[in-house]
């Protein structure tokens, strides 16, 4: 085949190659697939055929626990569960049938014979638990119940009651000290009846044990702290099945923190503890991510329980902006996250090639001799920069730190001691962010710097393909030096126009956008001038010497 019907039969081909290649990118980009984010498809994959939050709630109905399928049902009316009304209606069956119950949120064998559960306290509601607790003699009945335990940990517990060493609270036997007397006893009853996981019993006894030790409540103060606005808002059955799956004080204290700072989000936050079984990540999701993150959990939990336990254990945000994906993709992201987000780099790389290659061989040389020895725009490294821009456009959150959270900053309410002063606020510097008008900021500049390129590459391919003397070609590649340091002009005037616009306040402040502008140009000049003009007029002297010493010759 000759050189001109081989360059022919290309031409007709690089629209099909460009085609190519933006659907590899499209395939690409519906991978749902990512380095610090989570997509909603693999959340909608990783939940499918998973108990939903009605199903959970009616699971909690089944084991008669009213108050924790109470904030269920409220988690399911919130993310608008098909089975919120199904599980209504059989919660509202269980407490017609136990009436007494509902104010406990259960039945609990530790407090039946101390409270007579069966008794109708005149509460028709779910009701904290403190309510109960705090009278002169239901703290009676307590402490002569649980001075006879045996366990151990429950009389380190007893002992701190006699403290008077203490910050926020008033000591519990002084006149004042009915709130830490409750929780006190509160803590105590939790211990007894082993409704805290194994590793908070061990971390309380310990802290129970020092505290005893140097006669000062200290780091145990906290916690009474905690538990005093958990008692505050949780029933006896609500605050013992969280704490069952609580490891730590540290989570106790971010819960109780999230139910002062977001109380209407609180069935949401309670829900997906019991639903993920990990009170821990749930608890920590919440406060690094702020209402942003809690929307990401609803919609986990309107995925379904596997949703919820893929996201607790990514522990990332949610990419709104991904790809659909399919379900297939999504599954197979799902098993090999690693090998699938590699695949998707990869994709956009070869994509990108094969866009550059078709366009080359379509618009900058077409028709033209390989013999003239022209520039091509099929350069592996402009696949691997722009690339590389794609994978930073979607992936919101790889220069774009996730949002400051509202909830981080952790309040303290000096409302139980006499004197004390609070301690200051932390202060939390903003993580600077990319915002989405900074992004298309530099998406646009970038495209600018494209289509100087491409202009670039099709002037030299025009003295190129003229007929005229190498050295008259030469003269005229040196007239163009303008237009081959066009790419600078555009950066300069780019990064002007940016800085103008942030302002004027129509772009966020952000000086990474304006001086995109100026390295697109660099880069672009020093991709023209080094690897396409410099190349051609060194062809250029050389094919003149050889026309010279032919003439001299003859």
């Amino acid at each position: 085949m000759s050189a001109t019907a081989q360059s022919a039969q290309q031409r007709l081909t690089a629209p099909l190659v460009a085609v190519a290649g933006l659907l590899l990118v499209f395939a690409a980009w519906s991978l749902p697939a990512n380095l610090k984010s989570l997509s909603p498809a693999l959340l909608r994959e990783a939940g499918a055929g998973t108990p939903s939050v009605a199903t959970f709630g009616r699971q909690l109905v089944d084991s008669e626990k009213i108050g924790p399928a109470t904030l269920t049902l409220a988690a399911a009316r919130a993310i608008n569960d098909p089975g919120a009304a199904a599980l209504d209606t059989a919660l509202g069956n269980l407490s017609a049938h136990a009436p007494e119950l509902v104010a406990w949120g259960g039945w609990d064998p530790f407090l039946d014979p101390l409270f007579n559960l069966r008794e109708n306290k005149g509460h028709a509601e779910s009701t904290p638990v403190l309510t109960f607790f705090i009278t002169e003699k239901a703290r009676e009945t307590l402490r002569a119940y649980l001075e006879k335990t045996r366990s151990l940990g429950v009389q380190s517990l007893l002992r701190t009651r006699e403290l008077t060493a203490t910050g926020r609270f008033v000591p519990a036997k002084e006149p004042g000290g009915q709130p830490l007397d409750a929780v006190i006893l509160l803590s105590a009853l939790l211990y007894q009846g082993e409704h805290f996981s194994p590793s908070l019993q061990r971390e309380l006894r310990g802290l129970a044990d020092t505290a005893t030790s140097q006669k000062d409540l200290g780091a145990l103060e906290p916690f009474y702290l905690d538990l005093l606005s958990l008692g505050k808002r949780l029933d006896w059955a609500q605050l013992g099945e969280l704490l069952r799956g609580t490891e730590n004080t540290k989570t106790v204290g971010e819960f109780a923190h999230l139910a002062r700072v977001a109380p209407d989000q609180l069935p949401v936050i309670y829900t997906a503890a019991l639903f993920s079984g990990s009170a821990d990540q749930v608890a920590s999701y919440s406060i690094q991510y702020g209402k942003p993150g809690l929307e990401d959990l609803r919609l986990a939990l309107a995925s379904g329980q596997g949703a919820v336990r893929q996201l607790m254990l990514r522990q990332v945000p949610v990419n709104h902006g991904a790809g659909s994906g399919l379900g297939m993709a999504a599954s197979l992201v799902l098993f090999h996250p690693h090998v699938m987000l590699a695949v998707k780099y990869l994709g956009y790389l070869l994509g990108v090639f094969f866009i550059f290659r078709g366009l080359d061989r379509w618009i900058v040389t077409p028709g033209s001799d390989p013999a003239l020895g022209l520039p091509h725009m099929k350069s592996g490294v402009l696949a691997l920069l722009f690339a590389a821009l794609l994978v930073v456009a979607t992936e919101p959150f790889l220069l774009k730190a996730a949002p400051l959270s509202e909830y981080r900053v952790r309040l303290v309410l000096p409302v139980l001691i006499s004197s004390s002063t609070p301690p200051a606020v932390p202060k939390i510097h903003p993580t600077p962010t990319m915002d989405s008008s900074t992004l298309i900021s530099i998406g646009f500049f970038a495209c600018l710097q494209i289509a100087m390129y491409v202009i670039c590459l099709r002037k030299i391919a025009e003295v190129a393909r003229s007929p005229l003397p190498p050295l008259t070609k030469l003269r005229l590649m040196e007239n163009e030096e303008n237009l081959f340091d066009g790419g600078l002009y555009v950066g300069i005037g780019g990064t002007a126009t940016a800085l103008v616009l942030q302002v004027l306040g129509v772009i966020e402040p952000n000086l990474l956008a304006a001086y995109s502008s100026n390295l697109f140009g660099i880069t672009c000049v020093a991709l023209v001038k080094i690897r396409s003009v410099r190349p051609y007029k060194r062809q250029l002297i050389l094919e003149s010497q050889v026309q010279t010493g032919v003439k001299i010759a003859s």
